[in-house]
């Protein structure tokens, strides 16, 4: 499972690499990338922006690649509408249900409660979309 380096406005902390642990981009430069298309999505977290860019994850899916995005719900609803085709999991705490527009949004809801749980919801819900993992060969 692949999951992509967000775009960000933030300043990088002295524990981060650029292009390791985020792009950290100026905020001009993120209005660039806005206008032209570039960003899956994008959200505001209090003064500093962040974003998915869309071709390393295109190039991933173009593979046959699983792609993971963890996603407010801003970013998955903007998701939904610019690629329809994607597959949207809401993660919730448990005994709190999102409300019916959400529920519409996504896909699947899943409590996480148990994790056990949790992965064995999501592995059933795409794991047969994606070629299994390489298995070793047996010795002999």
């Amino acid at each position: 499972m692949w999951t992509p380096i967000a775009v960000t406005t933030r300043p990088r902390r002295s524990s981060e690499l650029d292009g390791v642990h985020r792009h950290f981009v100026a905020p001009e430069e993120f209005d660039r990338r806005l206008a032209a298309g570039e960003l899956l999505e994008w959200s505001r977290l209090g003064g500093y922006r962040r974003g998915t860019e869309i071709t390393p994850l295109r190039r991933r899916l173009a593979a046959g690649q699983p792609v993971l995005l963890a996603l407010d719900l801003d970013g998955a609803l903007l998701v939904r509408a610019g690629w329809p085709e994607a597959r949207l999991v809401l993660l919730h705490p448990p005994g709190r249900l999102p409300g019916p527009p959400v529920m519409a949004a996504v896909d699947l809801s899943v409590s996480h409660d148990r994790i056990e749980r949790v992965v064995d919801e999501l592995v059933g819900f795409i794991g047969s979309s994606f070629l299994a993992p390489a298995r070793p060969r047996p010795r002999g």
